[in-house]
């Protein structure tokens, strides 16, 4: 696996003394992500991306006797020394409906680059108080599917790259850029600076997205379910687009708008 030149970095969580007494793996779920501060991975495909990601740096390993024959049955190398545990050992430490296969890992975030350090050449997918972290781990998902280059999303509502959104993304945390800011219109006025065509996903929009000319650097900007997109993200956008859906129902869950959206925009940009 090539070397991913950026990773995600969290900032300082002003809310950290809240996660006193909460169990460690509340803690890890809200603030691994923290300067100094660790990320929990766990299950197959997070953990043995992780160890195949030069960039990733592993703190701790913990494995069953089962997930360790089988890390050695497929040649995957380890960093370090794993702790051999037994599965309940690895259960203690997540939520009780967590599936960890035997696998768990803690390690260093990985950093997050700059609006100016992201490439021109293809698809930006651009997060919008998207909070929930399946949703957004699903979402990571297939914009590995589809060789995006990066996923920008803002400090604040926004759930932490470790634990469930690991998990959901099944190794493309390891695999797709994250470019966290502090102020979205700003960060979308500097991509339209560089040339990206930013397009929104607006269910009300009279534009079909499959209609419009779409180009590269393209961003696709996605809203919250519900919410949808916030006024002045919608207001900076060059275009305003919907998905044309010829059921009853006229939007999906975002994961699945993320999917569809991919779909259209790289067939357009290739």
């Amino acid at each position: 696996m090539p070397e991913p030149p950026w990773r995600s970095k969290r900032p300082s969580n002003p809310r950290a003394h809240h996660d006193r007494g909460r169990p460690e793996a509340a803690r890890y779920e809200r603030r691994s992500g923290e300067a100094g501060d660790g990320v929990i991975l766990y299950g197959w495909h997070s953990v043995t991306a992780a160890l195949a990601n030069p960039a990733r740096h592993i703190r701790k390993l913990f494995v069953t006797e089962n997930a360790l024959r089988r890390l050695t049955e497929e040649n995957i190398p380890l960093p370090l020394a794993p702790d051999v545990v037994r599965p309940g050992a690895i259960a203690a430490r997540l939520t009780p409906d967590a599936v960890h296969q035997g696998l768990l890992a803690e390690a260093n975030p990985l950093p997050s680059p700059g609006i100016e350090d992201l490439t021109d050449n293809g698809i930006v997918l651009v997060l919008d108080q998207i909070t929930d972290p399946h949703n957004v781990g699903a979402i990571m998902r297939t914009a590995a599917a589809f060789a995006v280059e990066a996923i920008v999303t803002t400090a604040r509502h926004s759930p932490e790259a470790t634990g469930v959104l690991a998990k959901a993304a099944s190794g493309a945390l390891e695999l797709v850029p994250i470019a966290i800011v502090q102020n979205l219109a700003r960060a979308l006025a500097e991509l339209k600076e560089r040339g990206f065509l930013v397009v929104g996903l607006d269910s009300n929009a009279p534009d079909d997205l499959a209609a419009i000319e779409l180009r590269a650097p393209l961003a696709l900007v996605l809203g919250a379910e519900g919410k949808g997109l916030r006024q002045l993200t919608g207001a900076t956008c060059d275009r305003l687009a919907r998905l044309g859906l010829p059921g009853a129902i006229k939007s999906l869950n975002v994961s699945n708008a993320a999917a569809l959206a991919l779909y259209i925009a790289s067939r357009a940009c290739a």
